[in-house]
């Protein structure tokens, strides 16, 4: 099983855990998440698209995972992404570039070669 993979079987077991054990603070968190990437003044795309930029300074990888697929599946396109890891790139310097290594193979997961 690729990384990519793995990361997307814990998120789903975690999730699944926690919900089952009543968590209190994962559904605040579930509730925060769902209130801050509704449409608003800005898209659920756009929204999705700084995520990725912040997941690349902070280098979380199941960030950078969730967000650049919910972004796909909310119309942004490869270039677009790109565009998003390039501002987190500049943002975070060297240490961002090395993380946007691992959002190019996620992109090449969601959207092929």
């Amino acid at each position: 099983m690729d990384k990519i993979e793995e990361i997307c079987q814990k998120r789903k077991r975690a999730h699944e855990k926690l919900l089952s054990m009543h968590s209190k603070v994962y559904k605040a968190f579930l509730d925060m998440e769902a209130a801050t990437f509704t449409d608003g003044s800005l898209s659920k795309k756009y929204k999705e698209l700084i995520a990725i930029g912040i997941s690349v300074v902070i280098d979380c990888e199941p960030c950078m995972q969730w967000h650049i697929d919910q972004a796909a599946k909310s119309g942004a396109t490869a270039l677009e992404v790109l565009e998003a890891l390039e501002v987190g790139m500049e943002m975070g310097g060297g240490p961002a570039t090395g993380s946007a290594r691992f959002a190019l193979e996620v992109m090449d997961h969601v959207f092929g070669e």
